[in-house]
């Protein structure tokens, strides 16, 4: 288990306001609407669909409130604790659980449930086509599902320029042509791309063009 995530340098931390819902607008409202003894929610869809913003968002929402929340995801080794004053649980990345974590994903998930904790968890494909072990299939299953789908183009060009906006950065049409072209077209992608460009930017005291776009590429081996 780990700390819920904080803005980290440019970043801005990711809450309710500021998710983009696209075609994702009935997860956020039910996210919104939750209340105390609610079922357990699951997420599920490709990279950059939202899903950890909307984990994110829900733990600092807690936070705000003066509550506690519990964090895990593939990326942490068990043991698991769990502790009883948690207020939410959020399990993240479910379909990489290995066979240690998925044991420990679903003791979690008995303790919070029974002791009515919210239960929040995502991961890339729907429950029922999850390779995991049964019982804790079932359960991330058993409330409310939601797939979840990418912004098109248009909402990912509003995103990108509001976040530029947001940091006192002017991002051209032409260089969102350009990120547009040569990444991945998944937010969360294009946002750490964002980072490093604007990290770039203010090494090398210039502006953000898609010259000073291909010098960091070229820079970096990713041209």
């Amino acid at each position: 288990m780990k700390q819920i995530p904080l803005a980290i340098g440019f970043e801005a931390p990711r809450t309710f306001e500021n998710f983009l819902p696209g075609e994702n607008a009935l997860a956020l409202a039910h996210l919104l609407e939750l209340r105390p003894n609610a079922a357990p929610v699951y997420f599920w869809g490709p990279p950059g669909s939202g899903k950890t913003h909307l984990l994110q968002a829900a733990a600092h929402r807690a936070q705000r409130r003066g509550l506690r929340a519990g964090w895990f995801s593939a990326a942490d080794p068990v043991p698991w604790e769990h502790d009883d004053d948690w207020a939410l649980v959020v399990i993240d990345d479910c379909d990489a659980l290995d066979a240690d974590q998925q044991q420990a994903a679903f003791a979690i998930f008995v303790e919070a449930t029974g002791l009515g904790i919210q239960v929040l968890a995502a991961g890339s494909v729907p429950p029922v086509d999850l390779d995991l072990r049964e019982d804790l299939r079932t359960r991330l299953g058993w409330g409310h599902v939601f797939g979840l789908t990418p912004l098109a183009e248009p909402e990912v060009r509003a995103a990108l320029r509001r976040e530029a906006d947001r940091r006192g950065t002017f991002l051209s049409d032409e260089v969102m042509d350009y990120l547009l072209r040569r990444f991945a077209r998944d937010l969360k992608h294009l946002m750490a791309q964002l980072d490093r460009l604007d990290e770039f930017s203010l090494a090398a005291k210039r502006a953000i063009t898609v010259p000073l776009l291909k010098q960091m590429l070229a820079e970096e081996g990713g041209a």
